[in-house]
C-alpha cells in the first residue's frame, strides 16, 4: 500500500522500519493507551520477524510519514466475513491534534473499502481516549458498546474500552 495526501504518506511497513517501531513500542508514554505503560518489550528482531508475515489478505502494519519522516503507524487485520479491524497511533506527540488523524484514517478506510472490498470496519479504543472517539464519530463510526473494566493493563490497572463499527454508507471521507 502506498497512499499519499499532500505531505502525508501511508505505506507498508518494511523490515527497515522495525527499529523505529521498536523505539515507539518500547516507549511507555506512546503505548500507555494500548495497555503498555512500560512499553511492549519487543526487540527489533522480533518486530522484523513479525513484519515478514504481513500480507494484504491477512494483516498489514503501515507507516505514517509527514514530509518523508515517520510520525506514526497504523494497521489493519482481516477478521473474516468482509470485516477489517484497524488501529492508528501518531507517535510523534508534536504531530498530534493537528487534524492529520482524520485524513490518515480516511485514506486507509477508503482503500479498505474500494481496493480490498471490505464491507465493515471495526475498532476499539480506551474509554479514556475521548479525543480519538470524537474523530471516529466524525468519520461515521457508530459506538456499539462500552466495556467497563474489561481488561487489565501491564501494571494491573483495570481499563475500559469502546467498540465501534463503520459501514461504507456511513463513512465521511475527509481526504477527498
Amino acid at each position: 500500500m502506498y497512499l499519499k495526501y499532500g505531505n502525508l504518506t501511508i505505506r507498508n511497513a518494511l523490515l527497515d522500519d522495525a527499529e523505529q517501531l521498536a523505539r515507539w513500542w518500547n516507549d511507555g508514554r506512546i503505548m500507555e493507551h494500548a495497555g503498555f505503560p512500560n512499553g511492549t518489550g519487543q526487540t527489533v528482531q522480533e518486530i522484523a520477524d513479525s513484519l515478514k508475515n504481513d500480507t494484504d489478505d491477512t494483516s498489514r502494519r503501515l507507516m505514517i510519514e509527514q514530509d518523508h519522516i515517520a510520525i506514526g503507524e497504523m494497521g489493519y487485520g482481516n477478521k473474516g466475513g468482509g470485516v477489517a479491524e484497524i488501529g492508528i497511533k501518531i507517535c510523534d506527540f508534536s504531530k498530534q491534534n493537528k487534524g492529520n488523524g482524520k485524513i490518515l484514517l480516511s485514506l486507509l478506510i477508503d482503500f479498505l473499502y474500494t481496493e480490498l472490498r471490505f464491507k465493515k470496519i471495526i475498532l476499539d479504543t480506551n474509554l479514556k481516549n475521548e479525543r480519538v472517539q470524537h474523530v471516529y464519530e466524525q468519520l461515521g463510526f457508530t459506538k456499539l458498546r462500552v466495556r467497563t473494566d474489561s481488561w487489565v493493563n501491564q501494571v494491573g490497572e483495570l481499563q475500559s474500552s469502546v467498540d465501534y463499527e463503520l459501514y461504507p454508507d456511513s463513512f465521511h471521507n475527509f481526504a477527498k
